[in-house]
């Protein structure tokens, strides 16, 4: 147990890490146009291809492997003080572990089959752009539903089995109800959700690797 937490926590850190260069990237970095103009949008797909490839890498394929380290840390933590609580909050984590890869792997072969289409056929990559946007925005960028309850559900079984800070389980409390208000299609719960979760990474972390400093 006490390499499995120890890991764990390193992973909730990176986590958080990822979600901190993930707002880096997409608010400051990657300037995508805002002009309807077909070409001027294909030809920065074009340009940024490896670059976009990579955090698509990073952001969800990588994301979701160390996700699955912490969902497994956190359920060893918690289910001997509540053994149901934890099943149900890792059946879901596991799930969002799935959604977040699958959404890295369409991202990143729609991203390649975009490019290689851009200049011949301009109108059916911009189509295909649009679609594979759509896919993603709905497993794993726009809509945070599982993630969601995955917090939730940690949140009320460390109140119910007393093993996590009290403070943290209220704090979770509502990072996952900002996840599951992202089914409402509003950026701002996507964000709430995002930025509130990092702290809620870090928090979740520390308490990790304190848990197995005290083994």
């Amino acid at each position: 147990m006490f390499k499995l937490e120890k890991l764990g926590g390193i992973a909730a850190f990176s986590l958080a890490l990822i979600y901190i260069s993930a707002f880096v990237f997409y608010f400051t970095i990657l300037d995508f146009p805002a002009s309807e103009d077909i070409q001027q949008k294909l030809n920065f797909l074009r340009e940024n291809h490896w670059l976009l490839s990579l955090f698509n890498l990073i952001g969800y394929v990588i994301f979701g492997i160390i996700l699955a380290q912490l969902t497994l840390a956190i359920h060893q933590r918690l289910q001997h003080s509540s053994a149901n609580l934890s099943r149900f909050a890792s059946v879901f984590g596991f799930i969002w572990v799935t959604l977040v890869i699958a959404a890295g792997m369409i991202a990143n072969i729609g991203l390649n089959k975009v490019t290689s289409l851009s200049i011949e056929q301009p109108e059916l990559a911009m189509t295909i752009w649009t679609t594979v946007n759509v896919i993603i925005e709905g497993i794993g960028g726009g809509n945070e539903i599982v993630g969601g309850i995955w917090v939730l559900a940690i949140s009320i079984a460390g109140i119910s089995g007393r093993e996590l800070n009290r403070s943290l389980s209220y704090f979770g409390l509502f990072v996952g109800a900002a996840g599951i208000a992202t089914i409402y299609p509003d950026e701002l719960f996507t964000e709430v959700f995002g930025l509130s979760q990092i702290f809620w990474f870090v928090w979740i972390g520390i308490w990790l690797l304190n848990a197995s400093d005290n083994k």
